[in-house]
């Protein structure tokens, strides 16, 4: 069987987050191996929520604090009046697309984390009642932040692939080894 956590990418705390960070993006993305477009843009229990759109909100999430950690504008920073956008794919997005972009966002992630001086550092955060009241958070918390919502993300959509034909992730995992469960 494949490991649900892999092994730390340096042996160090940075290595250890972006593992972890990295176990949660992947079981995100297992979840919509062997399915079609609509299969994955389908929406089989009360939830609003599909697989495709997990992964676009994804891969947007995860630019959006790499932005807010940079300070840096971001011109996929969703309002409210988009944010249901956020979980949908729309006009010719697909699903290999959407995980392209998201290839590109993990690669600058992964070497902002590496490459920030310390992991203590800090950076303002947008005002709004869930952010932490001091306004500003660490990068540490941000890594930790992303396993969180990941986190939660891949227990979405472990349910929504199990309504759609049954599997499991760790069936999943076996698939993405190439082997049946």
């Amino acid at each position: 069987m494949v490991a649900l956590v892999p092994a730390e990418a340096h042996g160090d705390e940075r290595g250890a987050l972006l593992s972890f960070i990295e176990a949660q993006r992947a079981a995100l993305r297992r979840a919509v191996l062997g399915l079609t477009e609509e299969q994955a843009a389908s929406r089989p229990t009360a939830s609003e929520l599909s697989l495709s759109g997990l992964l676009k909100h994804a891969a947007e999430a995860e630019l959006n604090w790499l932005r807010l950690a940079q300070q840096r504008p971001n011109d996929r920073r969703r309002s409210p009046e988009t944010w249901a956008e956020g979980f949908r794919l729309s006009g010719d997005e697909t699903i290999p697309g959407v995980l392209a972009f998201w290839d590109g966002v993990v690669k600058e992630l992964e070497d902002f984390i590496r490459t920030v001086p310390s992991l203590d550092d800090t950076f303002p955060l947008p005002e709004a009642p869930w952010f932490p009241k001091d306004g500003r958070v660490s990068v540490r918390w941000m890594a930790l932040h992303l396993v969180q919502e990941f986190g939660r993300h891949a227990g979405h959509a472990d349910i929504i692939r199990e309504c759609l034909d049954g599997r499991t992730s760790f069936e999943l995992i076996e698939m993405e080894a190439g082997r049946e469960a």
